[in-house]
């Protein structure tokens, strides 16, 4: 019998057993706005599916535990000969098998198929972040790929494949391949056009050896990799396939894996390649426009996934106030934490939003939706990703000690928090990018003015904000110095258009009331005490079962 003193009461039971999309309202709205009507009953069936899988007690497991059993580099076998093998625990490869089985490395040929996916991989990551890096990879690769389509023949249906098979053999023995990435060195990070790494033209059509370095190589266990390396006519993008057509593995020598703050379920690695294959894609000396198409798909998977980190987050912390009692009555009833969670709800329900919208964009493929993402992908990458560990953070504090430890599941969710704001640019990279957007594509801008500007006149303060941000966007003189107070400006600006258009009228007016109005501290928690903020709260809450 237990002693008196260890009796357990008002501790909150676990949010599991859920379906997380149909628990999420912001999410299911946008995916009833942005699909096409006759296949919404089939993306509604995939994505509850999805969400029961991604809520169920097992898929919490199995998050936890490729999380608690990081991967290992495996460099040699007993007899000292290479292997450069990564290995996994299980539970990754449960992961990451249920999300490839579930579409999420492909959107690029089915109807609706960015928003499908987008809502898929918002949905899963709630389950666990790390396997989402291979993912969105293998996703991202099939622009690039695209530049060439004998490579796009022999690749892109094993990167869209809804199969996932572990293990190292050649391309055309596997029902599904994953692609990893690898641009940055030692000596120049982000600044990739300072590469060093050689590529020497065989006689072959398309087909160099490569030899240098890469400082970070995501998911060194993949499949293939697209690179850039310094090839006679310049920087230019390559293939690069762990085994070779023959069955012979490529020279590929994994150095280390990266001791890494979090996404520890997930392999990073420095290669080096010392005479290894690889195919030229797209044309020399013409890397960066060939590779920039899986950047720029890569970036709203930054969105996507931090929108993910911020809706779970925001779960927890709901779902703790909702059952936790203090000073006589619930927390979620206090008028302060109440203030808090609301707060935090408007911060996760607009980077929702504006996540599924530019996946929207992407399905449309026009020529008014690619300019208008010129601007918006790095606008929303800057700022969305920003506000994650933010939102995280406040979110774990609701908790209070109950979710400073591992337990709670909080802990991890806060250190991914910043990975997305650091992977594939980090904030002045973006910032500097819509500055050259807005200095040498005016159409893009136009696009980008043309979008806000379809809620002009619904709300004052939105006019306002509108208002002041062409007075800025008129004087672009030595603006370098000014531009993440311009891309925030420009990245609240379009989140209020997008709510004020759809969000319920109490959320709108609560982020205009404070992102757009001024009406707002510099915490979260300090929204009007005028505005209906049970109302904001209740929407943003998951009900279980």
């Amino acid at each position: 019998m237990a002693p008196s003193t260890h009796t357990v009461t008002n501790q909150v039971p676990p949010l599991v057993g859920y379906d997380v999309f149909a628990a999420d309202r912001a999410l299911t709205e946008a995916v009833e706005r942005h699909v096409t009507p006759g296949i919404l009953d089939e993306v509604r069936g995939e994505l509850g599916s999805l969400g029961r899988s991604a809520g169920s007690a097992q898929a919490q497991a199995w998050g936890a535990q490729a999380n608690d059993n990081p991967p290992a580099l495996r460099t040699h076998d007993r007899y000292g000969h290479r292997l450069d093998e990564v290995e996994f625990h299980p539970a990754w490869h449960r992961l990451l098998g249920h999300a490839v089985s579930a579409g999420l490395t492909d959107a690029w040929g089915r109807p609706d198929g960015h928003v499908r996916r987008a809502a898929g991989f918002l949905v899963w990551t709630q389950a666990e972040a790390g396997h989402g890096c291979p993912l969105s990879m293998t996703h991202a690769a099939v622009p690039a790929l695209r530049t060439d389509p004998a490579l796009t023949a022999e690749w892109e249906p094993l990167l869209t494949s809804h199969v996932y098979e572990e293990g190292l053999r050649p391309a055309s023995q596997k029902a599904g391949a994953l692609f990893g990435m690898g641009m940055t060195e030692k000596q120049g990070g982000t600044d990739v056009r300072s590469n060093t790494t050689r590529a020497e033209p065989l006689a072959g059509d398309g087909e160099y050896l490569l030899t240098g370095h890469k400082w970070f190589c995501s998911a060194p266990m993949s499949d293939g990799f697209l690179v850039l390396a310094q090839a006679p006519g310049g920087l230019s993008c390559f293939l690069v396939p762990r085994v070779l057509p023959d069955g012979a593995r490529n020279v590929f020598a994994i150095q280390r894996l990266k001791d890494k703050l979090g996404n520890r379920s997930n392999a990073s690695g420095e290669v080096e390649f010392d005479g290894t294959w690889a195919r030229r894609v797209g044309e020399e000396g013409r890397g960066v426009r060939t590779i920039i198409g899986m950047v720029a798909a890569t970036r709203l998977d930054c969105v996507v996934g931090s929108a993910a980190l911020m809706r779970q987050a925001v779960a927890q912390a709901i779902h703790h106030c909702a059952y936790r009692s203090t000073f006589g009555g619930l927390l979620i009833e206090k008028p302060l934490m109440r203030n808090v969670l609301a707060d935090l709800a408007l911060e996760s329900e607009a980077a929702t939003t504006l996540a599924l919208r530019l996946a929207a964009a992407y399905d449309a493929d026009t020529e008014e939706e690619r300019a208008f993402l010129r601007i918006a992908v790095p606008a929303a990458k800057y700022w969305v990703t920003k506000r994650c560990t933010s939102v995280v953070g406040e979110a774990l504090e609701c908790l209070g000690g109950n979710g400073y430890v591992e337990e709670s599941g909080m802990p991890r969710l806060l250190r991914e928090a910043p990975l997305n704001s650091i992977w594939e640019g980090s904030g002045n990279v973006q910032a500097l990018d819509v500055l050259r957007a807005l200095q040498r594509e005016p159409q893009a801008l136009d696009a980008f003015l043309r979008e806000v500007g379809k809620a002009r006149g619904a709300d004052h303060r939105l006019d306002a904000a509108i208002k002041d941000l062409l007075t800025e966007l008129a004087d672009l003189d030595a603006v370098e110095a000014r531009a993440r107070r311009l891309v925030e400006r420009m990245a609240l600006v379009l989140q209020g258009s997008l709510l004020l258009r759809w969000a319920p009228p109490e959320v709108a007016d609560a982020f205009c009331a404070s992102r757009l109005g001024g009406d707002w501290g510099s915490a979260f928690g300090t929204l009007p005490h005028s505005l209906d903020l049970a109302t904001v709260v209740e929407r943003a809450r998951a009900q279980e079962g």
